[in-house]
């Protein structure tokens, strides 16, 4: 139970940012979350843009599924659903991808620049 305590610990104290190594992190992860929701946001109105009504074999017909389909492809990178069928549609989609991989290592990197400096502060060389 002392792990989970003290993993419970660390968030609040990341919420609070009680040091400087917490506020530090509390930024990095809600600047990747602002920026992710932005870049959803624009991919599915340009997603829409390109893609309704366009041709037959199209799966993305209303908004709903523009948001719906940009907000998969950033949670799942390339999921079974099927790919846009314009051009622009198809650069929005590898857009799409190479942000949730940048996202997902930028994460990566925050958490492990986090733990390393409060390994720094627990137990300073």
């Amino acid at each position: 139970m002392r792990p989970v305590r003290r993993a419970a610990t660390e968030a609040r104290a990341v919420m609070r940012a009680e040091t400087a190594t917490h506020l530090h992190f509390r930024e990095r992860i809600v600047a990747i979350g602002l920026l992710t929701l932005m870049v959803d946001v624009v991919g599915s109105v340009l997603v829409y843009l390109f893609e309704h009504g366009k041709t037959s074999g199209n799966a993305i017909q209303t908004f709903g599924d523009a948001v719906f389909w940009t907000t998969a492809q950033l949670l799942t990178v390339s999921s079974q659903m099927p790919n846009p069928v314009t051009t622009g549609g198809r650069v929005v989609d590898l857009f799409l991808e190479l942000w949730a991989i940048t996202a997902v290592t930028a994460l990566a990197g925050s958490f492990g620049a986090f733990f390393h400096r409060r390994g720094l502060e627990r137990d300073p060389m």
